[in-house]
């Protein structure tokens, strides 16, 4: 079969599964878009405007960002560290590369949502089982990219320093190292930006920051409250998703 005819084959099994999944949920349309429910939509959605503007409270929502800001940066320097360790053996062979890939496929195979609920029966309730969350699932998503970068980065610089008798460590850091890492930068700055919103959903079961007070003022319908942050949330994330996407683009000129 050629190229073409296989990739056709591609697409249409997945417009077949497509079309099953829809044929196989029972999605009510005509409910959800009905004038009932149209109506008592735009009621529930009048009752967040005008958002919530005293200082007291702006300061408070203040106060939770920057915790949502430094519990993804904290978390993601620590995934760092974590899946730079476990990408070196994962990116070499024989059991140790199978051990990696299996610790790595574990990590990020949980939900950062489930590592937070398991570590805050230990941490109890802050920003600390959130942090620690993001930093378990990241190392295993970072931990799995780094090695394939490091398996594909061109061999001729490696070869080279080992034919001259250098050790592995040195020829990691001499010449892996240097030809992957506006790649890894690129990942990590990537990673960082979904952490930024994972770390927003951590605070609903009471990892602190911003998701924190959602779920707070939000379970009381204190819909004005809620407003103020959400859009508190959606500065943020505009504006580490402008900030990373223009050091990306640095990285990678």
């Amino acid at each position: 079969m050629t190229p073409r005819w296989s990739t056709l084959g591609v697409l249409l099994a997945l417009m077949a599964l497509v079309v099953a999944s829809f044929w196989s949920l029972d999605l009510q349309w005509a409910a959800f878009l009905g004038a009932d429910a149209m109506a008592s939509m735009g009621r529930f959605a009048l009752g967040f405007f005008p958002p919530e503007m005293a200082p007291a409270f702006l300061a408070k929502t203040g106060w939770a960002l920057l915790e949502t800001l430094a519990m993804s940066a904290v978390g993601t320097a620590l995934a760092v560290v974590g899946g730079l360790l476990l990408a070196l053996p994962a990116a070499g062979s024989g059991v140790t590369r199978g051990a990696a890939r299996l610790v790595l496929n574990m990590l990020r195979s949980v939900p950062e949502l489930v590592w937070a609920v398991l570590l805050l029966i230990l941490a109890g309730l802050g920003p600390l089982p959130g942090t620690l969350a993001l930093a378990l699932h990241t190392s295993g998503v970072l931990g799995r990219l780094f090695a394939e970068s490091f398996e594909n980065a061109p061999p001729d610089v490696a070869l080279a320093l080992r034919q001259r008798g250098v050790g592995g460590l040195r020829v990691w850091l001499f010449a892996t190292l240097p030809q992957t890492l506006p790649q890894l930068a690129s990942y990590t700055l990537y990673r960082w930006e979904n952490n930024i919103r994972a770390a927003s959903v951590l605070g609903v079961v009471g990892a602190g920051g911003l998701g924190q007070m959602l779920s707070y003022h939000l379970g009381l319908f204190q819909m004005r409250e809620t407003c103020t942050v959400l859009l508190a949330m959606m500065a943020l994330v505009a504006l580490v998703d402008a900030l990373s996407w223009r050091l990306r683009h640095y990285l990678t000129r």
